[in-house]
């Protein structure tokens, strides 16, 4: 479920006052949830066999297969995370010094439903490898990207420069632009 988890994308949700990132992944066979406020990590991961025993404690009056409980969390979590909760479904949490509860309340084949993900501290091999490596990998990235466009800006300048001393005029003076500075373009990017 680690591996899978590692192609799903972050997604922010707000729970309150309180912003959080997450990502998670459902099988059949049970599911990883990795949750954040960029102060501290926490994660679940549950089987099958885990997820049916919390089933029977949270929802007595429900005999519902396991691969059917994960399915329906699926379906709440999803939009959650896509930024559209249900309006059936309600969501509340609860941090405290050994982790963070994540409360779930909704309906199921017309019976009220209720899941809880508790969540612990995420090891620092997990964090590094969902949410540390991959920030900085991106920011290379972004960075290369800058300085892709700063040169080709640079080269552009040059190329109107050049059409501008063969004797060409713009058409249209809207048109019209100021030769691009790095030094000040890097000045205001750091100050905004």
């Amino acid at each position: 479920l680690e591996s899978s988890l590692l192609t799903q994308p972050w997604a922010s949700f707000r729970f309150g006052e309180s912003s959080f990132l997450a990502k998670v992944c459902f099988r059949d066979t049970g599911y990883i949830l990795l949750i954040s406020d960029l102060s501290s990590v926490w994660y679940e991961s549950a089987d099958a066999e885990a997820v049916g025993q919390r089933s029977k404690e949270l929802n007595k009056r429900l005999t519902v297969h396991v691969s059917s409980f994960l399915n329906h969390l699926c379906s709440l979590m999803c939009p959650l995370l896509a930024g559209q909760p249900g309006a059936t479904t309600a969501f509340s949490c609860h941090r405290s010094p050994s982790g963070l509860r994540l409360h779930v309340k909704s309906e199921l084949s017309g019976l009220p439903f209720y899941w809880d993900f508790h969540c612990c501290p995420a090891p620092l091999d997990m964090v590094s490898r969902h949410l540390v490596r991959p920030l900085i990998q991106m920011n290379l990235v972004l960075q290369c990207q800058v300085q892709e466009l700063i040169s080709l800006l640079l080269q552009k300048d040059a190329e109107i420069e050049d059409y501008r001393e063969s004797g060409a005029t713009l058409s249209r003076d809207r048109l019209r632009t100021e030769p691009f500075r790095e030094e000040t373009f890097q000045q205001n990017f750091v100050a905004e």
